[in-house]
């Protein structure tokens, strides 16, 4: 079952009802790449509440044409294999993050399968699911006539659309926002002032690169997930996933909340001794956190960078 989307904020509603079309346009773009989905929230503003504006995005899901949904489609990639730096599939397909190899590659063949059978990208509702139950998945609905495979993949897109909007209208401060737009109604300008969105200037980052020094070059594709603390003392809550890039960095990581102190980095390396390395370190507010990953076979070390 999905894991539970932060709640809603009121101020955001406020921003969304009132900001620029073209600026909430491009702020529901990562939610929905099909422009008519987006036009029409944008139209039907003002939403009275979060549940109004959820109501809206299901029917605009649902008056999609067959061109509007390969345009959503075309900006989600395949399960298990999130683009380097996009962090929002790289969260909602956590599960995949340290799928044993075997039932990784296996993901991928089904994956393989399913595009050639129905021409398309295999569409899912990933948060909360693990490796084993996309992989289930992907084996039942390659048995779906097109049919219905086509109205599944709208239910789905749906599904989709209703918690990447809840996350949207999140309080700017929550990990989960992906837009960290800063209210209009929250700012001494004017109302009716437009001015450039910006993240806080305080914000706290981490980034990190891994170098395998067996092979004297950088680490491409390893999963890597960013942790913070809570809620409970000695437990941990799940901030965001990604995979490092060609060069073996991993920079698109979101902010984290204010107010944190700690953060812990998880590596799901594929070595003969270590098959995962994690290391929790302290952070200052408002800097940025450079953690490198140093690995050899048999050894690693980190350290903080610049």
């Amino acid at each position: 079952m999905p894991a539970d989307p932060p709640s809603a904020s009121p101020a955001r509603l406020s921003w969304f009802n009132s900001a620029p079309p073209g600026d909430l346009i491009a702020a529901l773009r990562p939610v929905c790449a099909a422009p008519d989905w987006a036009g029409a929230l944008v139209s039907g503003r003002p939403y009275p509440s979060p549940a109004a504006l959820l109501a809206a995005s299901d029917a605009a899901t649902a008056a999609l044409d067959a061109t509007g949904i390969d345009q959503a489609l075309a900006a989600h990639p395949p399960i298990g294999r999130p683009a380097p730096g996009d962090a929002t599939s790289a969260r909602e397909q956590r599960g995949m993050a340290g799928a044993p190899p075997a039932l990784a590659a296996e993901v991928r063949e089904l994956n393989d399968a399913y595009r050639r059978r129905f021409g398309q990208v295999f569409l899912i509702c990933a948060t909360g699911l693990t490796a084993g139950q996309l992989r289930d998945a992907l084996r039942t609905r390659l048995g779906n006539s097109p049919d219905t495979e086509r109205a599944t993949v709208r239910t789905e897109l749906a599904a989709i659309h209703r918690l990447r909007l809840t996350r949207l209208l999140a309080d700017p401060t929550d990990p989960a926002d992906p837009a960290a737009s800063p209210d209009p109604a929250a700012s001494p300008a004017p109302a009716a002032s437009a001015g450039p969105t910006h993240s806080p200037a305080a914000a706290t980052t981490v980034s990190t690169h891994i170098l395998d020094t067996a092979a004297g070059r950088p680490a491409p594709g390893i999963a890597v997930d960013l942790s913070v603390p809570g809620p409970g003392p000695g437990t941990w809550t799940a901030h965001a996933t990604a995979a490092t890039d060609a060069d073996g960095r991993c920079t698109g990581l979101p902010p984290l909340p204010a107010h944190t102190t700690a953060a812990r980095l998880r590596f799901a390396v594929t070595g003969p001794f270590f098959p995962e390395i994690s290391t929790t370190f302290a952070v200052t507010p408002g800097e940025h956190h450079h953690v490198p990953l140093l690995l050899s076979p048999f050894g690693y070390s980190v350290y903080r960078g610049s």
